[in-house]
């Protein structure tokens, strides 16, 4: 796989900016889910993108671990954008976002259980096999920890791409998020992840309420999870980091200086391998 290097996850508010310091980034990932519909103006943008950028589309509603069947029709036009881009890889979540037939609206936990893996490898074979591109899986942040488990979620991923050759997203944000709220290891989270199947990675800031700290994309990345970039990075070389920033949109010269950061780091451990 191509080393690809460090961007950001695209936001339109900072489309002017991008083009003024074209050689800020790296490489872009774009939320699929943005431009699955036919309308002009997001079209023509991602055009743009696509002109001058690598782009890594991150679609946001497979509902992989979902008991109910793909919905098909969302698959075909992922996969009709994945085949117009031709990126090295395309992303969704280790989740689900429908039951029943209902959209839920948000990223639901998958049960680590082994009924639940043969689903999560069945609808990635489907959805790989119709795209014909890698598709890599990301680590959730959840807010409760699902009974029965019987298995963690490293040995989970692990069997994932065992099964599938998927490869992974490694969100380091939700490994912090996950450490702080359900009180374990981020470190020793890391030592069990099958890190040489990471091919990308996010970095994000969140914030804390009444005790607990939620995934907003919001602010800067902290600093336990930068350590966490650089220990990761010392392991394995990743051939992309992307920063997330949803919410509180800063001045782009904000968005270079962390994804620099990240640059600078890459850089090291890859110059020392």
């Amino acid at each position: 796989m191509p080393a690809l290097g460090v961007g950001f996850s695209f936001r339109p508010a900072y489309l002017a900016d991008l083009f003024l310091r074209p050689h800020s980034m790296d490489v872009l990932e774009v939320i699929a889910d943005h431009y699955l519909e036919n309308i002009a103006d997001r079209q023509e943008q991602l055009e743009l993108l696509c002109a001058h950028y690598t782009l890594l589309p991150h679609s946001l509603n497979l509902s992989l671990g979902g008991a109910d069947t793909l919905d098909r029709s969302y698959v075909r036009r992922l996969c009709r954008l994945v085949q117009r881009l031709r990126p090295p890889w395309f992303s969704d979540h280790l989740a689900f976002t429908r039951a029943g037939g209902l959209e839920l609206g948000h990223l639901a936990p998958v049960p680590l259980t082994k009924e639940a893996l043969d689903v999560v490898c069945q609808h990635i074979h489907e959805v790989q096999d119709r795209a014909e591109t890698l598709f890599i899986l990301e680590n959730i942040s959840t807010h409760v920890i699902l009974p029965g488990a019987e298995m963690t979620e490293a040995d989970f991923l692990a069997e994932v791409v065992e099964r599938t050759a998927c490869g992974l997203l490694l969100d380091l944000t939700n490994v912090y998020t996950n450490a702080m709220n359900h009180g374990f290891s981020a470190d020793a989270y890391l030592q069990e992840y099958p890190l040489e199947h990471t091919m990308q990675i996010h970095i994000a800031g969140g914030e804390w309420s009444r005790g607990t700290l939620n995934d907003t994309h919001s602010a800067p990345v902290p600093k336990e999870v930068w350590r966490l970039l650089e220990y990761t990075l010392k392991r394995y070389r990743v051939p992309a980091i992307i920063l997330e920033r949803d919410e509180n949109l800063p001045p782009f010269e904000s968005i270079v200086e962390e994804t620099e950061m990240a640059r600078s780091l890459w850089g090291c451990h890859a110059a020392s391998e």
